[in-house]
């Protein structure tokens, strides 16, 4: 909205950029007026050029999933080509016969065993193929691109693809205090008159609200002079509401000034509405506000009712609101029990207090007079009207913080994520809001712009745990802040609306921009879009962004303790000097399987119970964290053990045809494994707690994979093929039991870590 700016004041050089009404900047525009001025900078030293220096001098950093995902990429890359190679030397050391190399030489062994070698080496990439879990990149891009879909559900829109994931990393949220974590709504709470006070209630523009005195209801018919205040508020400004259908549902907004617009809703609450009243008291003359002023001033004729009663009959009322300081200095008088009293010093100072004291509280406050004509002056000046008032009573509004906003920051605080409002609001009005929301811990401190200037790197960098709202800032002061958090290794998500956020918002781990009040330069700059600029939706996108990364682990857990227990099969067969327990075709067949739609299922889960109640993970812990190594430890332990034995059980029955083991170990495997997908879809949470088939996509996966598993052992001409051989009932006897070993000892591991985190919370509780 338009400002006004003034050549004669005189400010201190730390004046912040919202108080520098003295100066002009490049790239505003004129609305009004004119004049000429002194250019004090030019191109980049101006205000918008230091912001896009800041914004050019930023790059891209890697999301922690990219640099999570590199490093596990890295890990799994060398150590499959480590084991694979171990495997193909062993196996080739065991199956050559080292006499021919020496008689022969190597030349002759070669040519002689090249198939054999061959068969090997085709065994040992296939096994290095299982090893790598190839489909990971695919996963990650679909389970991100879903959660964008999701997000967008929950009023986030994503620009860039990693940010769904970064969000799940976050530590501490920087949040703006208008309109994300307040309505943008101004609201009249508490209204004064001479022997009265009432609270007000209600949400919004909507005309539906309560009147209260100390807590009891309260009706303000009871009380003229609160009746006067209300029809002078209402009276006295131009705004409107207007009634509009929506769903069948009657609704108002706002036609006009938001603060003009509180002052009505309450009159709204009272039964007063403007055209009704303006048919009693119509409006012949009006001074409008004008900001030298700060005050509004409207005439109206009375009716015969509404004349006052006296010496002199009054045919007009004026109705003036405006700074309560301003009104103060007008007033000679003041409205008392329906009467116009002579304003004594200690009431003046009362009134004088009781604005101090709302102001401290966060609420703006506007003063209503009133003064009766006898007859309307020849020409309606200001300083005609102005004078003589009598003052009516005090308005106390607030843009009011969203009920959901609450209950939002708590979430957050549960899950270890920290909340800070910066503002470009004056302390008082920040502190208040962020009192009421809950925002401002016990110890929180708030800072001030003027402050952080003052404040060395240093100083800033030990004092930031301890600030919960910055005020008064500038678009440099919120890079100071997100650069002071983010070295000390916190993931920062930073909202921003307007053009001077671009820098903070491309600095911060997560830009997040306003969809409703926001620049088209803060959303170009941005990460991810809020559409309904609520601070609940950021929450809520943490908790997704949270379930994706937890999605993504999930599956990594799965095909690794898979993969390795692949590789584990392998390799003891291979040293206990074993025919191969599965070939080349099998293991890519069964890569296929497990990681494929089981895999993409996983993916897809709704989240685990409790994922908000957890700290943010730390920044520089991979994927594969401690908990998982001994889960993919145990996993592979078991899924080996039943493998084998079902191999060796086969071998024992024929030893001459080790076909039926082979089969015996490759179903074992498959089925083992679509089984362990059931209990991958928590780390912590059972199967039951979590629903056997609560996901619907992990059904149809693992029934197609057993499909395609069957298909393998019982089609007669893909035996030939795969090496295979059909199995009897017998054969399944043996197998079932060792089909379920593996998840019921995953089971058993989450009980036994469920138990120890109950054992943890005990002690925390205990020493606390």
């Amino acid at each position: 909205v338009p400002v006004e700016k003034k050549a004669d004041l005189t400010l201190p050089e730390d004046a912040s950029l919202g108080d520098r009404y003295n100066s002009a900047f490049m790239g505003t525009t004129v609305t009004y007026g004119r004049g000429s001025g002194i250019v004090v900078e030019t191109g980049m030293q101006t205000e918008i050029g230091l912001i896009a220096e800041m914004i050019q001098t930023y790059e891209d950093e890697q999301t922690p999933l990219q640099r999570r995902l590199d490093q596990l990429g890295r890990w799994l890359g060398w150590g499959a080509l480590a084991v694979c190679g171990i495997v193909f030397i062993q196996t080739l050391i065991q199956d050559t016969n080292l006499s021919l190399i020496f008689t022969q030489g190597f030349g002759t062994y070669f040519a002689q065993s090249r198939e054999q070698i061959i068969e090997l080496f085709i065994l040992a990439v296939s096994l290095a193929i299982a090893a790598v879990p190839e489909g990971l990149a695919a996963v990650v891009t679909i389970c991100l691109a879903l959660g964008m879909r999701e997000m967008v559900q929950r009023h986030a829109l994503i620009r860039r693809l990693p940010a769904v994931e970064t969000l799940g990393s976050a530590t501490v949220i920087c949040s703006d205090k208008t309109g994300t974590l307040t309505q943008n709504e101004m609201m009249a709470v508490r209204l004064y008159v001479a022997n009265l006070r009432l609270d007000v209630s209600g949400e919004g523009y909507q005309p539906e609200g309560q009147f209260a005195h100390y807590g009891d209801p309260a009706d303000p018919h009871d009380n003229e002079d609160m009746m006067e205040l209300l029809r002078g508020s209402l009276l006295s400004s131009d705004a409107a509401l207007e009634r509009f259908d929506e769903d069948g549902e009657e609704n108002y907004h706002l036609v006009g000034d938001p603060t003009e617009g509180a002052m009505v809703v309450a009159a709204a609450k009272a039964g007063l509405w403007r055209d009704e009243l303006e048919e009693e008291r119509p409006r012949v003359a009006e001074i409008p506000f004008d900001s030298e002023r700060k005050r509004m001033s409207t005439i109206h004729r009375l009716d015969e009712d509404g004349r006052k009663n006296g010496d002199h009959g009054s045919e007009y009322i004026v109705y003036v609101k405006g700074a309560p300081d301003v009104m103060l200095s007008l007033c000679d008088q003041l409205l008392e029990d329906g009467q116009d009293v002579e304003l004594t010093r200690a009431r003046y100072h009362h009134i004088e207090n009781t604005i101090r004291d709302l102001g401290r509280g966060g609420l703006r406050v506007l003063a209503v007079a009133h003064r009766y004509l006898d007859q309307l002056p020849q020409e309606v000046t200001a300083e005609e009207i102005e004078q003589r008032l009598s003052l009516v009573g005090l308005v106390a509004m607030i843009d009011p913080a969203r009920p959901e906003v609450g209950p939002a920051i708590e979430r957050a605080r549960q899950a270890g994520i920290r909340t800070m409002m910066i503002t470009g609001d004056y302390p008082d009005t920040a502190r208040a809001i962020a009192e009421e929301i809950g925002l401002l811990r016990p110890k929180g401190q708030v800072m001030s712009g003027a402050e952080l200037n003052e404040a060395s790197d240093d100083e800033l960098s030990e004092r930031i745990a301890d600030i919960d709202v910055f005020a008064r800032v500038s678009p440099q002061h919120k890079v100071r802040i997100v650069e002071t958090l983010k070295d000390q290794g916190h993931v920062v998500a930073m909202t921003g609306d307007g053009v001077n956020d671009a820098p903070a918002l491309k600095r911060a781990s997560i830009g997040v921009a306003m969809g409703i009040t926001g620049t088209d330069v803060s959303k170009e700059t941005a990460d991810m879009v809020l559409t309904d600029d609520n601070y609940a939706s950021i929450v809520s996108a943490v908790e997704q962004g949270r379930i994706i990364y937890s999605n993504i682990r999930k599956f990594v857990y799965y095909l690794i303790s898979c993969n390795m227990a692949e590789i584990m099969v392998i390799f003891l067969v291979t040293l206990f000097g074993s025919p191969t327990p599965l070939n080349a075709l099998q293991l890519l067949w069964l890569n296929l399987l497990t990681d494929g739609a089981p895999a993409l299922a996983l993916g897809l889960e709704k989240g685990e119970p409790g994922i908000m109640e957890r700290p943010p993970r730390p920044v520089r812990e991979p994927i594969i964290n401690r908990f998982m190594v001994v889960g993919i430890v145990v996993q592979t332990i078991a899924i080996t053990a039943a493998v084998l034995t079902a191999y060796y059980v086969g071998l024992a029955w024929y030893p001459a045809s080790p076909i039926l083991a082979q089969t015996m170990a490759f179903v074992t495997l498959s089925t083992s494994e679509l089984l362990r997908a059931y209990t991958a879809r928590s780390e912590r949470a059972s199967l039951f707690q979590m629903g056997v088939f609560s996901n619907r996509v992990m059904q149809y996966a693992v029934l197609a994979s057993v499909v395609l598993l069957l298909i393998a052992v019982y089609v007669p001409f893909l035996q030939e093929i795969f090496d295979t051989t059909p199995l009897g009932w017998e054969e399944w006897g043996v197998m079932l039991p060792l089909i379920f070993v593996p998840a019921i000892v995953a089971e058993v591991t989450k009980a036994l870590v469920r138990m120890q985190d109950r054992r943890r919370k005990a002690t925390v509780a205990t020493a606390a």
